[in-house]
């Protein structure tokens, strides 16, 4: 998998973590659903094959950092922008969908961050649709 940018503290499956971490806490109400979810992914996806566990606690503290900062989203966008290489913004975006699609319902904050993503992403609007399409799907009830 990717190697970790020596500069930086985040791999880009740590970006992929936050990206997961960041829907759920963007309505201050972090749901069992959206948890389970989170590590699914992590134990389940080959993207996060030879990924270290105890991460996630300290990834998920990074962004609860973030997110008591002014300006804490556009610090996170930086790191993301800054170690997720470019082939994995449709897989953040996904994970991120499938987060936030978990608990059976999307809070306008959660909404408002999607949207923000897709266009830190550089996402094409009809490939977001489509994500966002197979993520209402997978968790219909």
């Amino acid at each position: 998998m990717e190697a970790q940018n020596p500069d930086s503290l985040m791999s880009a499956q740590d970006c992929l973590v936050a990206l997961m971490v960041a829907i759920s806490a963007s309505d201050e109400n972090i749901r069992t659903a959206e948890l389970v979810k989170i590590q699914s992914a992590v134990n389940m996806l080959p993207v996060f094959a030879d990924y270290d566990i105890d991460r996630l606690n300290t990834v998920s503290q990074i962004v609860f950092d973030l997110f008591e900062q002014e300006d804490g989203l556009d610090a996170l966008f930086g790191l993301i922008r800054e170690n997720l290489p470019e082939r994995l913004n449709e897989t953040a975006y996904a994970l991120a969908c499938d987060v936030a699609a978990a608990d059976g319902n999307l809070a306008e904050t959660e909404l408002r961050l999607l949207e923000e993503m897709r266009y830190e992403l550089e996402l094409d609007r009809l490939h977001a649709a489509a994500i966002e399409r197979g993520a209402r799907a997978r968790h219909l009830t």
